[in-house]
């Protein structure tokens, strides 16, 4: 039959091929094309022939026509047909659809919706049929049946997608449907339907199957709904992410059903999304663009949904290779900055905890977006790595942290942009250690800026280069080309940034020779004649560091000697036996460079005296050469005849160039490293005295026993020297104006650090032999005749310089030791000899101040002078000694007991104060994670715990006590014994202190109500304690609740102890706190509280902003953000209500003219900008919803309108009425002294100018405040205005008593004070009749 239709369609004339296909059954016809079709001959031809002879224009041909399309359907989804076969009837089927009239393509287009609800579309090739005949039908003109009715094409097309998008669809169809209605003409709302379907799809697809869907999404989305595309897409992955990082937590509680999606599989699919997603970005900018600004509204709602590691990823694999690059880095960088103010302010406030419990951090985002990006998003690494960097740039500490610096991971106190700073390290380290294809691309970055930011501070980009080294050391071959071109440039960067480099780099010297080689060659140039002091100091450094780390054979082990790095050939090289008499050779050559250094200034002198012991140390078969390099250079200032006084050559210290004078050889530093440095090699001889060979050992003590001989001969000679002998006494000129000053100066600096030195050395020689002691105690006073005097002159000179204590050379350990011995050591044996120190109240003095200063410094470098200065270890438990001492020192013998016998000078009790208040503080920024192990050094009670179990709160509230009995014992002293500077050191000491306590802890409820109990109870006067305990009292106040009560009551004081606005209304005494008295509360508790308030209103505005943008989430789930909106709306208006009860009280108080006043005036204007704001609020709430206000905001309007809005225009009368009378006081004494007061006139007029500034700002925010209030009752019908009354303060009013005087006075009123008048608008009215003549002749 097939051939017989074949040979007719072949004819001309349709007529015969219509009368064959006319006797064929439905089930012939349908069954002849799939044999035809089956047997892969002729499929096309035949369905030609077949529509040839089924016309359009006969209801049969229509009908055959309808037949084969339906038969064709499901043997093209049956799967028994080849692709090409398919392609090709299909291809057909199209063609031959634009000819089918409107009702049969409507039957079509109904019997592809029944196929796909069924579920039995198998390759989806028949869509492409559909989606044609869609098109056809949306462009027919008749009507179609559906239902009872009628459509018309177009709407009969948005029915049937509508039945579609709400029908069941097959999983497997769900991509060739999406890439169908890519074919289709559809409006915004039909693309909505579609787009929402397929996204709804994507919990039910199989993960690999997600890619593809979202290609033909995104291609979709260039017809419109680019916003929902994405938004579905970031949503989807992040549920994905948060139920992943569920089960990771909770691994039981999995439901054996629920199959979980593998780790890998995950990152994998996400990966290949976000390639799709740039690559039609590439194609579609607009793409981009809606992303950008989908994420931005999305964050001021919920930065936890917006900004997730999958969407932060997506941004940065968008911004590598596209214009959008800077818009993103901004977003990022703003999103990070905000993401840690917030933190930072939840942080510092109870209250907005409460609120907010769950707290958003954004750098915890990204480094995880660096974590998932292991799984092979290279395409995400470029993008972090330029975030890193741009973090790093835009955020860089801003100047010099001075020495190591105590610079970077320390605390939240920290300002948003050091952590943001901090963060962009962190990206990049990360990204570093996961990425190795990436790696020689950072650290060539990071070199390069630590070149080219000379100028500006690179601490950071060092501590990244020091971090990145240690993570993976053999990185830096495959890029040690770099690394000596940065050499090569050393002596042109600052000497801090040397040492940095070359201590971060230090383990490539030991993998590299031909790095180091490069480094030795770039350090001999430097050190030559003629080159700048800073390039000289590099080398030096840079020798220091080589010597410190190339150990020779036989060298004690120390901590620093090994090297853990994983090739062994490498380590073979460095450490093996046949090569440590190369490092001998190389050790000893660099000696010899440093020789040189000895000749040359003294800077350059000064730090190889420093480096010297580190370098003996760390490489003690160095010692011999080091001794002798150090005695020839002593000797050549040695007076080694017994009976000559002073025992040293002073002036061969000095250089003159011209008429200035310079220190050349730095004495006391080299007397402090010789002492040192023997101490060290005494000890060290003593440990392995048994294996060295005799003749060293000869040598050895050849040089021991010339040094002790020496430092025995200077220690007496000095002790017998006069200051005469160095040519220093009471008469000598100090100034630093003149030569003889200066070279008088430096004499005095190397004389004090002489006696140091040597006070260190015989007290560690000296096994606490009384002789010994008693020599201390003569180099002691000798020491401090000159402190006194350049004390004295520094006085007279009021020299900045000259104030400055010259830095102690006392070593810190020598400190602790020291400290220890004097206060704390009962042994019997050592009484006699203690007892000669003990007996100089001076020498006790001068032990704590050298501790205080020590300890001052570390505080502010992060490290300190002498050995082991740079060793954290080591400090942190000289630290510890030196606290136990002073706080014994402290709590065992009270100030009060001491001052009694003192005759000048601070007490020594205060001084060990202090040097506590300095230890807390610094341990808190120095030592953050050792907070436990230093407050277990503390409590000797409790010696022998184990370190794991340390109660911080405990052991804080146990050092809390002690401080607490001192402050209650000197606020409960006599006046005459009451000391202010002790007091305020005690307030701060346990502010400091109370940082260590869990705010959820019963110890810090306990030390609030103390604090609360001690401003209630004591009438302290003084103004400073007062200010400290008021703000002790607030910031622990707020980590427990928020202090607006606490501010109502303090309010209250305020305004019963300086009385009304208005002198005839007596104000009732409600005494809560007795701190709040006559002489405290203006300004200073008045001020106090006002800074407080602003704080709360801070708070509160933070909220409404908030509040804002959650009002402006649209999302599904609108019973959470509505909860939630509600318990923030309450926390609003409570605070609001009570801030509005303090101003109450403030605004009658009848406050003294000034900072109160002016601080007042601007406080209110900002309450009611705030007021303002929270009714726009509800004015945007009430468009959005058919919600009515809430009770509470009427409440709070209605408190405004009684308690404070009245009261402020009767305050301002008052402010200005006391501006007034000042001027007119001035007026009169003008009178009186014309001339003379003209001066002081002008000034109170400027003052009261500056001062009625802030009015005109206050009634502009009230009116403001009404205006919007107008606005909110028509929008909720609710009339709030009726709570507002119109205030007569500035109506135009005429006063009878001012106007009968203002004419008597006319004739002699000076025209001069018309600006005045106007300017303060209702404090004078003497003009006023005059003010409308002149409006008049305006309008004219």
């Amino acid at each position: 039959m097939a051939q017989r239709i074949l040979s007719l369609a072949a004819e001309e004339g349709p007529e015969r091929l219509q009368e064959a296909l006319q006797g064929l059954g439905e089930a012939e016809l349908g069954e002849m094309v799939t044999r035809q079709a089956l047997k892969g001959r002729e499929t096309a031809a035949l369905l030609r022939g077949i529509f040839k002879g089924s016309p359009c224009s006969q209801r049969s041909g229509v009908l055959r026509r309808l037949q084969v399309y339906k038969h064709c359907v499901p043997l093209v989804e049956s799967g028994d047909l080849h692709l090409g076969k398919v392609s090709e009837i299909i291809g057909l089927l199209m063609l031959e659809a634009r000819q089918l009239p409107g009702h049969a393509l409507a039957e079509l287009a109904n019997l592809f919706v029944d196929v796909i609800k069924g579920g039995s579309l198998s390759n989806g090739k028949s869509l492409e049929l559909f989606s044609t005949i869609l098109t056809v039908l949306a462009s027919s003109k008749e009507n179609l049946a559906y239902g009872k009715g009628e459509l018309n094409g177009e709407e009969f097309k948005k029915q049937l997608i509508n039945t579609l998008c709400s029908s069941k669809w097959d999983p497997q169809c769900v991509i060739h449907l999406a890439n169908m209605f890519r074919d289709i003409p559809l409006s915004g709302e039909e693309l909505q339907f579609v787009v929402e379907k397929v996204l709804r799809m994507f919990s039910k697809l199989d993960l690999q199957e997600i890619p593809p869907l979202v290609y033909q999404l995104l291609l979709l989305s260039a017809k419109g709904s680019k916003k929902t595309v994405l938004e579905g897409i970031i949503s989807f992955f992040n549920q994905l992410d948060k139920r992943q990082k569920e089960e990771q937590r909770v691994p039981q509680s999995v439901d054996l059903e629920v199959a979980t999606t593998p780790l890998d599989q995950l990152r994998h699919v996400e990966g290949t999304v976000i390639l799709h997603i740039v690559s039609v970005i590439n194609l579609d900018q607009d793409l981009g663009e809606e992303l950008i600004k989908h994420l931005k509204t999305e964050q001021q709602k919920d930065p936890g949904r917006a900004l997730c590691p999958f969407s932060v990823a997506l941004l940065l694999s968008v911004a590598v290779k596209h214009r959008l690059q800077e818009q993103i880095f901004d977003f990022l960088k703003t999103s990070i900055t905000r993401s840690c103010k917030d933190l930072q302010f939840l942080q510092a406030s109870k209250f907005l905890q409460d609120l907010f419990p769950q707290q958003y951090d954004v750098s915890a985002v990204i480094l995880e977006v660096v974590k998932n990006s292991a799984f092979g998003w290279d395409h995400v690494t470029q993008g972090l790595v330029d975030l890193g960097f741009s973090l790093m740039e835009s955020y860089e500490p801003k100047k010099p942290f001075g020495g190591k610096a105590a610079d970077t991971s320390y605390g939240l106190s920290k300002m948003p942009a050091q952590q943001a700073c901090k963060l962009g390290a962190s990206i990049l380290l990360e990204t570093f250690k996961v990425h190795e294809p990436i790696r020689s691309e950072i650290l060539e970055q990071v070199l390069n800026r630590v070149l080219t930011k000379a100028a500006s501070p690179v601490t950071h980009f060092i501590e990244l280069l020091s971090n990145i080294v240690v993570s993976a050391p053999l990185v830096l071959q495959t890029s040690s080309s770099k690394v000596t071109e940065t050499f090569d440039n050393l002596s042109f960067l600052p000497i801090d940034t040397v040492q940095g480099l070359l201590r971060a780099v230090q383990p490539l010297l030991k993998v590299s020779m031909s790095v180091r080689d490069s480094l030795i060659l770039v350090l001999q140039k430097a050190i030559f004649p003629g080159k700048q002091l800073d390039a000289r100091k590099a080398a030096v450094a840079g020798f220091l560091l080589l010597l410190r780390n190339f150990k020779v054979l036989g060298s004690l082990s120390s901590s620093q000697c090994s090297q853990a790095i994983g090739a062994t050939q490498i380590q073979a090289d460095v450490h093996a036996c046949y090569n440590s008499a190369a490092n001998e050779a190389f050790c000893l050559e660099i000696l010899g460079s440093l020789r040189r250094c000895l000749s040359q200034q003294a800077d350059v002198r000064l730090m190889l005296y420093e480096g010297f012991y580190d370098v003996l140390r760390r490489n003690s078969q160095l010692a011999s050469s080091i001794m002798e390099t150090l005695l020839s250079q002593i000797k050549q200032y040695y007076l080694p005849q017994p009976d000559l006084l002073p025992p040293l050559k002073l002036e061969g210290c000095i250089m003159a160039q011209g008429d200035q004078i310079f220190l050349q050889e730095p004495l006391a530093h080299l007397l402090c490293c010789i002492q040192h440095c023997l101490a060290w090699y005494k000890s060290t001889v003593n440990l392995c005295q048994g294996s060295e060979d005799d003749d060293e050992e000869e040598e050895g003590v050849g040089f021991e026993q010339n040094f002790e001989e020496m430092l025995e001969s200077v220690t007496r000679r000095m002790i017998k020297s006069e200051l005469e002998d160095f040519e220093l006494d009471k008469s000598a000129d100090f100034s630093l104006s003149s030569g003889v000053g200066v070279k008088n100066n430096i004499y005095a600096i190397q004389v004090m650090g002489i006696c140091e030195v040597l006070i260190e050395y015989n007290f560690n020689i000296g096994n606490f032999s009384k002789n010994k002691f008693e020599d201390v105690l003569g180099l002691f006073t000798c020491y401090n005749k000159l402190s006194e005097i350049l004390k004295e002159k520094a006085g007279k000179n009021k020299s900045t310089l000259g104030n400055k204590t010259a830095r102690s050379f006392l070593s810190m350990g020598f400190v602790s030791t020291l400290l220890t011995a004097l206060f704390r050591d009962n042994a019997q044996s050592h009484e006699e000899s203690l007892a000669v120190l003990r007996s100089s109240t001076e020498f006790l003095r001068y032990a704590v101040s050298v501790a205080l200063q020590k300890v001052q410094q570390l505080e502010e470098t992060g490290q300190t002078d002498g050995p082991d200065g740079q060793n954290p270890e080591k400090m942190f438990q000289n630290l510890c000694k030196i606290t136990q001492v002073l706080l014994w020192r402290y709590t065992s013998i009270p100030t009060v007991v001491e001052e009694s016998g003192k005759k000048k000078g601070k007490s020594i009790s205060l001084l060990c104060l202090e040097g506590l208040l300095r230890i807390f503080n610094t341990v808190q920024i120095l030592y953050t994670a050792r907070i436990p192990q230093f407050l277990q050094a503390l409590d000797i009670t409790d010696g022998d715990a184990e370190e794991t179990d340390i109660n911080v709160t405990e052991k804080a509230a146990f050092q809390i006590r002690q401080f607490q009995r001192s402050l209650v014992n000197q606020l409960s002293s006599a006046e005459d014994d009451f000391n202010t500077k002790e007091t305020q050191s005690l307030i701060t000491v346990l502010s400091t202190l109370s940082k260590l306590l869990d705010p959820a802890s019963q110890q810090f409820l306990q030390f609030l109500t103390w604090t609360v109990k001690v401003c209630k109870e004591n009438a302290l006067e003084d103004v400073s304690c007062c200010k400290g305990l008021l703000s002790l009292l607030f910031s622990v106040h707020v980590l427990y609740k928020s202090p607006v009560s606490l501010l109502r009551e303090l309010a209250q004081d305020i305004h019963a102890c300086l009385g009304d606005i208005d002198q005839d209304i007596e104000v009732e005494s409600r005494c809560h706190f007795a701190i709040v008295n006559a002489k405290t509360a203006a300004p200073t508790v008045c001020l106090l509280v006002l800074g407080q308030v602003d704080k709360v209103l801070e708070e509160v505005d933070w909220l409404i902003k908030k509040l804002t943008s959650l009002g402006s989430d649209t999302s599904e789930d609108l019973s959470q953000p509505s909860n939630q909106t509600q318990a923030l709306e309450k926390g609003v208006i409570l605070q609001l209500g009570t801030l509005l009860t303090v101003y109450h009280e403030l605004v009658q108080t009848a406050l003294p003219a000034g900072s109160c006043v002016d601080t007042l005036l601007r406080s209110l204007s900002k309450t009611y900008t705030i007021l303002t704001s929270l009714i726009k609020h509800y004015i945007q709430a009430c468009r959005s919803t058919s919600n009515t206000i809430p009770g509470r905001l009427e409440k709070l309007v209605k408190l405004s309108g009684s308690h404070l809005t009245p009261q402020c225009y009767s305050f301002i009368t008052y402010v200005q009425n006391i501006h007034s009378e000042s001027l007119s006081f001035m007026e009169e004494k003008k009178k009186k002294k014309k001339e003379d007061e003209a001066a002081a006139v002008s000034t109170v007029m400027a003052k009261v100018l500056r001062e009625t500034k802030p009015i005109p700002n206050l009634i502009f925010a009230i009116e403001q405040y009404e205006k919007f209030l107008i606005h909110l009752s028509k929008k909720s019908k609710v009339n709030l205005m009726q709570y507002m009354k119109l205030s007569t303060s500035r109506d135009f009013r005429i006063n009878a008593s001012v106007l009968d005087s203002a004419l008597q006075e006319r004739n002699t009123e000076d025209a001069e004070n018309e600006p005045d008048n106007d300017q303060s608008s209702t404090a004078e009215q003497t003009d006023e009749n005059q003010e409308p003549k002149r409006k008049r002749r305006r309008k004219k």
